[in-house]
């Protein structure tokens, strides 16, 4: 499932100082499976997945190195899985922004099941979706966070977030039609 990643000294090659680099160590350790797993679940490639790993540990080493602070947030993990989750959305819109290859293409052995073809079909539409819809999405029904957990996370009101997710569904629905 997941692969080996390593420590956090992985990412540390410049002289930061040591607090910075013991906070970032510990962030990792502590933090790095979750991001991890929000990525794979998202991109559904453990290559892309590492990539989005490497990418949210980069930013937050860059930021900590600086001698400046991560945000002050009330869930951390919650702020891990979220920055996860938009690196991931990133990939998704690359991907989808590269060309197309038609299915008829690809050798009949290379063809995947039904189910591989709408799950990377969903992953197409999460992308065309609007950022912050598809962060939405994917925190809720990806990660199972509940409406309340995101209406905090967003500052937004439940009703409003439930709203939302009708609409995004609605949305996705119409797309994979």
């Amino acid at each position: 499932m997941m692969g080996s990643f390593g420590t956090a000294e992985n990412f540390i090659d410049a002289q930061p100082a040591a607090d910075a680099t013991q906070e970032f160590s510990e962030l990792y350790e502590n933090r790095y499976a979750a991001v991890y797993r929000v990525a794979f679940r998202v991109t559904g490639n453990p290559a892309d997945a590492e990539d989005v790993l490497q990418t949210v540990f980069l930013r937050i080493f860059g930021t900590l190195s600086r001698g400046e602070n991560l945000p002050a947030v009330r869930n951390q993990e919650a702020w891990f899985k979220r920055a996860a989750c938009n690196a991931a959305i990133d990939i998704l819109r690359r991907r989808a922004a590269r060309a197309e290859i038609n299915i008829d293409d690809y050798p009949l052995k290379l063809v995947k099941t039904p189910e591989t073809l709408l799950k990377e079909q969903l992953r197409r539409a999460i992308a065309a979706l609007e950022p912050e819809d598809a962060e939405l999405f994917i925190l809720r029904y990806v990660e199972g966070f509940s409406n309340g957990e995101l209406a905090d996370l967003f500052r937004q009101e439940k009703n409003n977030i439930a709203v939302r997710l009708h609409r995004i569904r609605h949305t996705l629905q119409m797309e994979l039609k």
